[in-house]
């Protein structure tokens, strides 16, 4: 019989966003958008813990008053990644799920849906992440990332460009990267101790130094779109589809 896994989601989240500032303490819908996020990941029967890793005493202050379990990491960590790492030297877990403090639309079917290749395939995984149907206004947009895959699920590549280029307009149906990722302990060390890679810079992925150092990259399906908020149409949209979700 399997052991069971011990699953820790961290939520990295820090105020210094550069292109909507503060965005993780917004009022949205009447809370804090981490808030939003952390009762999402909370309701996820697969975790064991969830941890809010911020480099902000006002996210801290918010979480010590909610009953969060929420850690300082330091303010010089370039990425979320480097905060779930940073978590990982004090916290010890089998995989770690990076939810990103951004995503409020998620749901406990995003992340059963990231931790099924570690059942599936066992000891091949390093590092698994989602996609979903890319919508038709998407195709062409540079931050809906797109991704393609072998036949069994594996990363072959990440891109901002539109891929697969469809040459002869046969209707392909693209699949659109949602970034969320799950980490088994060994794959999150090395990927931390990694320099950022060509591609990464190049596009501005960070998985993409994953695959350039040959990591293997399982993209779970799933038909649960996300909105990830980096604008203030982002952050009204989002509004608008809680709002709807839970009838407000």
């Amino acid at each position: 019989m399997k052991k069971k896994l011990k699953v820790i989601a961290v939520i990295p989240a820090r105020l210094a966003s550069t292109r909507l500032p503060r965005k993780v303490l917004l009022p949205l819908a009447g809370r804090p958008m981490l808030a939003w996020v952390y009762q999402a990941a909370r309701a996820c029967p697969l975790l064991d813990q969830v941890i809010v890793a911020t480099d902000s005493d006002e996210v801290m202050a918010l979480g010590q008053a909610e009953g969060w379990d929420v850690r300082i990491t330091s303010a010089e960590l370039a990425s979320g990644s480097d905060r779930v790492h940073a978590v990982s030297l004090e916290t010890d877990a089998d995989v770690y799920v990076n939810v990103q403090g951004d995503e409020p639309l998620l749901q406990a079917g995003h992340i059963e849906a990231l931790l099924r290749p570690f059942t599936r395939h066992s000891d091949h995984v390093d590092v698994t992440t989602l996609s979903t149907r890319c919508p038709a206004e998407d195709i062409q947009n540079p931050n809906a990332v797109k991704v393609v895959t072998t036949t069994d699920g594996k990363a072959l590549y990440f891109s901002r460009a539109t891929i697969p280029f469809d040459r002869d307009a046969a209707g392909t149906a693209h699949r659109k990267h949602l970034g969320f990722y799950a980490y088994t302990r060994a794959a999150l060390a090395r990927f931390a101790a990694l320099p950022p890679s060509l591609l990464e810079r190049t596009e501005k992925l960070e998985q993409l130094r994953m695959l350039e150092h040959g990591m293997t990259v399982y993209v779970e399906p799933t038909e649960f779109e996300t909105v990830g908020v980096d604008t203030e149409e982002d952050f009204r949209r989002v509004e608008r589809l809680l709002l709807d979700r839970y009838n407000m």
